[in-house]
């Protein structure tokens, strides 16, 4: 599954918070992870990736106009939709018509335990 994995470029050490995770997780060894902002220089279509994905992954803690429209593509492009938050955060009320999960969680190991499941549950 290629899974493409937005957040806001507000978002702080997303580097290590975020990708590095993902990167060390088993998910990767089963599905390709499109991350946006790894190479800072190069400018992405994330509309043209995102047709072209079968999961969005979106981490929703900080507030994004940017990532509010590349949600808004996949759900125009009737793509799997999976949010997650930090568990002190409470995500905006219009992500429930998009995602099909909400996910919430306290620490990276959580975090990657808890879209293991709902990955393997799509």
């Amino acid at each position: 599954m290629k899974i493409y994995l937005i957040h806001s470029s507000a978002y702080p050490n997303f580097e290590q918070e975020l990708y590095e995770p993902f990167k060390k997780s088993e998910l990767n060894k089963e599905h390709q992870f499109i991350f946006p902002h790894e190479n800072k220089a190069e400018t992405v279509n994330s509309k043209v990736i995102i047709s072209n994905c079968d999961l969005v992954l979106a981490e929703v803690s900080f507030p994004s106009t940017g990532a509010g429209i590349e949600l808004g593509w996949a759900d125009m492009f009737n793509r799997k939709i999976i949010c997650l938050h930090k568990d002190n955060v409470i995500p905006s009320d219009a992500i429930r018509f998009v995602a099909q999960h909400l996910v919430s969680y306290g620490d990276s190991e959580s975090m990657i335990r808890e879209i293991s499941v709902a990955v393997k549950g799509l």
